[in-house]
């Protein structure tokens, strides 16, 4: 599903990725870990093309990226790829199902077909009740929840997390973790989470530990 190879990322004299290799295989979860500073967030936007390597390939779903220019990489991050942050990142005059259904219209889905793909996801979720609430009618769960059913309203091949229940208390993560593992098991859906928790490092079916701009464990 995802081959990155050698990626390297500098930042003036700064070298934060020193020659990252990285497999991950359809419908597998793999956490990055790592103390602050390793290079786990770097190597995340460029594994979610955010961000261009100074060097190194990186190949998802059989394409290599380089090869694509600006405007190909952002149609091809808005269909195969979902995004989920610390911090949700919902629009607050808009409320859950209309934020989950913005990448969908993005990629020129009909607002039928949005809403009815959306209130499925909301409602797999457990938040077929508060599709027409705003991010603050919410709590901190089910915001991060709407943000999930966004990065999947797609049907994205990956999914990038950083830190997703990073500030979730430990009920909500917990419940955080179970739905990614849900989501793998029931769609096969793959993650490439960077995260701090533990518990959810465990969970995964591979944990990768970076330091100083490098991968120097993976099982």
């Amino acid at each position: 599903m995802l081959i990155a190879t050698s990626i390297q990322k500098s930042y003036g004299q700064l070298q934060i990725l020193k020659g990252v290799d990285l497999e991950v295989k359809k419908g597998e979860i793999v956490t990055i870990v790592g103390a602050s500073g390793a290079g786990k967030s770097s190597l995340l936007n460029i594994l979610g093309t955010l961000d261009r390597p100074d060097s190194g390939t990186l190949t998802i779903n059989g394409l290599e990226l380089s090869k694509l220019n600006n405007k190909q990489l952002s149609d091809f991050r808005n269909r195969q790829i979902g995004f989920i942050f610390q911090f949700h990142h919902l629009l607050a005059e808009f409320t859950a199902i209309e934020n989950v259904c913005i990448p969908a219209f993005i990629a020129g889905k009909s607002k039928t077909e949005a809403e009815k793909r959306a209130g499925e996801l909301l409602d797999l979720l457990g938040l077929a009740d508060r599709l027409h609430h705003k991010p603050n009618q919410l709590s901190g769960g089910e915001q991060q929840r709407v943000a999930v059913a966004r990065a999947l309203i797609n049907n994205p091949a990956l999914i990038f997390a950083d830190e997703p229940s990073g500030n979730l208390d430990s009920v909500n993560a917990l419940e955080l973790h179970q739905l990614f593992i849900r989501l793998k098991n029931e769609f096969k859906q793959t993650f490439v989470i960077v995260t701090h928790n533990e518990d959810l490092a465990n969970m995964a079916d591979r944990m990768v530990t970076m330091k100083d701009g490098l991968i120097v464990q993976a099982h």
